[in-house]
């Protein structure tokens, strides 16, 4: 009994290892992901910053966009006070370089702010420099992880749609599968062409993931004739909680947590999964398309 355990635990090591061997970046592109919720208070902010940084365990360069321009917090779940964010660089106040921060693990933070609804009230040469900027960040990372906010605002909308692909969260509880069906309707209605994949928060077992995942799917493809995927899982684990009010990722200050290996399992899936070619996006095209639906 003891020799098996030895050789299972050695070949989940060795697994681990040609993983991680076998990885690469995303070549010449930045793939666009856009987490979201359809009500606040499900752990997505939290979910957006773990993510990132499981992403960069596996060396992928991440850039989290802090869009939840009503409460923005992913500043708060990592531990920096920003003072400048991107309505500064919108406004010429301040260079792009000046108000990205470098975070753990080499991931970069991009403040949002009140300010991006100026983008709506842009003339057309003030929209070419503030995407110019930006082009400044292509080639920068393989991953752009944008932080909506919740609901079904156009600003939310704005982001989603103009992403490659949504990552959505819920919890299990009826209102916040209610709202999650409710975005999904929303998007598809707006005839959104990339993947919207799904992660239940804050639940027991996979088991009950899974069946909350069947629950809305079954009630999206009998009204909607629509399908989301299945992403993962993420277990109730208070040392979440208990990190946020240190103002530390759990990944980081927890890392042998449920919580931690599950995001490290979700992590390992994105990555696995990254099988469409993003080599033509560009984050400055991301930003005109947000442009598009502000304006």
């Amino acid at each position: 009994m003891g020799n098996q355990a030895e050789n299972l635990r050695f070949l989940v090591q060795q697994m681990k290892k040609d993983f991680q061997r076998n990885i690469k970046s995303v070549p010449n592109g930045t793939r666009v992901i856009a987490v979201t919720s359809g009500k606040g208070g499900v752990g997505k902010s939290s979910f957006a910053v773990n993510c990132a940084l499981a992403l960069s365990k596996y060396k992928q360069r991440v850039i989290i966009l802090d869009a939840d321009l009503g409460l923005a917090n992913v500043d708060i779940i990592i531990g920096i006070n920003p003072q400048y964010n991107l309505s500064h660089v919108i406004a010429g106040e301040m260079p792009l370089s000046e108000i990205i921060f470098n975070g753990p693990r080499g991931i970069k933070i991009i403040p949002g702010g009140s300010g991006m609804y100026h983008l709506a009230n842009l003339k057309d040469w003030q929209l070419e420099s503030f995407l110019a900027k930006l082009s400044h960040l292509d080639g920068m990372a393989d991953y752009l992880i944008v932080d909506t906010g919740a609901g079904l605002s156009k600003t939310v909308l704005s982001f989603v749609l103009s992403s490659d692909e949504v990552f959505l969260l819920t919890t299990t509880e009826p209102t916040a599968m209610t709202d999650a069906y409710g975005l999904v309707k929303t998007i598809h209605a707006e005839k959104y062409q990339g993947r919207i994949k799904l992660i239940v928060n804050r639940v027991p077992s996979e088991v009950e993931a899974k069946i909350a995942y069947s629950k809305l799917n079954i009630a999206l493809e009998r009204f909607l004739h629509y399908s989301i995927d299945y992403l993962g899982h993420l277990q109730e684990d208070p040392r979440v909680a208990q990190s946020v009010k240190e103002q530390q990722p759990y990944v980081l200050s927890y890392p042998h947590t449920v919580a931690a290996n599950d995001i490290n399992t979700i992590a390992e899936r994105i990555i696995k999964r990254d099988d469409t070619d993003y080599s033509g996006h560009t984050v400055k095209d991301f930003f005109g398309r947000v442009t598009e639906y502000f304006r």
